[in-house]
């Protein structure tokens, strides 16, 4: 026990407090200018190749420029031809509707092939899951080209389906000018469904056996123990996936512009390849950078949809 006598007590005010208070905050200063150095080159390049770009973009969505002549201000006129231009309007659509493909159908069917294959052990499952996830690693070219062959006139599919009497239904599949955009679509179901399942796959690994044992005791089936228990088990990895598939389909550019290129008659035309052909084919730098703000805000927007809809309830 420390002697009364000994103890010395520092005073608020008092000079010695005042002198551990200034050693603290300059301690604490040279932590802040150390972490800052260390941060420094890393801020430096968000800065250079993310931020700025960024904010040139915005400025750029107020001017009419050709990248050559001086550009003039035009104000919100570039974000009105949006709304006004059916080529614009009809990309952001298009794109709405990719999403379907790359996000809804694909969480489905994740979440099938999770409930069919969580906890059973098969011959040959390992490669089933290798093969199911093979997509992922494949460059998003080599995946459009392999499509547009097996959707041409003398392509696979169409040799399948008249091997089997289905022949009148045959066609170009990718240049039907009602059917194209859907065909584009089945692609990204292809390759994100994988992508998906082995998301929850390894998310339903986590979940704790005893709640599925106390599922069973309660007479739920296989059914209502994966509504029940793997569902919100699983409920981080699917905004994960939503969240990633989402942003794929608002942003898809070589997976169309390998397959279709925005055809036939723009009815394949998609957010990203516009901004493309607007910029460096068309010289419509300002409409170009708009549809670009409008693309980004757009997936902002649907991404904090699906984070406020998959969160758990407080």
């Amino acid at each position: 026990m420390a002697d009364p006598a000994t103890t010395e007590v520092v005073r608020p005010g008092s000079p010695r407090a005042r002198t551990t208070s200034r050693r603290s905050s300059s301690a604490t200063r040279r932590r802040r200018t150390k972490a800052l150095v260390y941060l420094a080159p890393a801020l430096l390049i968000y800065t250079g190749f993310v931020i700025y770009p960024a904010l040139n973009t915005i400025q750029l969505s107020f001017l009419d420029w050709d990248g050559v002549q001086v550009p003039t201000v035009v104000g919100l006129d570039n974000y009105a031809q949006i709304f006004q231009n059916p080529e614009l309007y009809r990309s952001v659509l298009n794109a709405l509707v990719l999403i379907v493909f790359f996000t809804v159908i694909p969480v489905a069917v994740g979440l099938v092939m999770t409930a069919l294959l969580m906890g059973k052990v098969r011959r040959g499952m390992t490669f089933f899951r290798t093969v199911f996830f093979l997509p992922q690693v494949l460059p998003l070219v080599a995946v459009g080209i392999t499509w547009r062959w097996l959707y041409a006139e003398t392509g696979i599919l169409n040799q399948f389906l008249s091997a089997i009497g289905l022949g009148s239904i045959t066609r170009a599949w990718l240049g039907d000018y009602d059917l194209a955009l859907y065909a584009l679509g089945f692609i990204g179901t292809w390759v994100m469904s994988g992508l998906c399942m082995m998301l929850f796959l390894a998310g339903a690994q986590k979940i704790d056996p005893a709640l599925y044992e106390a599922a069973k005791l309660d007479g739920a089936g296989p059914l209502r123990q994966h509504l029940s228990v793997t569902l919100p088990g699983v409920r981080p990895e699917i905004t994960i996936a939503s969240v990633i598939t989402t942003i794929a389909a608002l942003a898809s550019f070589d997976l169309v512009f390998v397959t279709t290129n925005g055809g036939p008659a723009n009815q394949t035309n998609v957010p990203a390849l516009l901004v493309y052909r607007l910029a460096f084919t068309r010289g419509e730098v300002g409409t170009a950078s708009a549809l670009a703000i409008a693309l980004t805000v757009l997936v902002i927007i649907f991404v904090t949809l699906i984070r406020r809809i998959t969160r758990e309830a407080p």
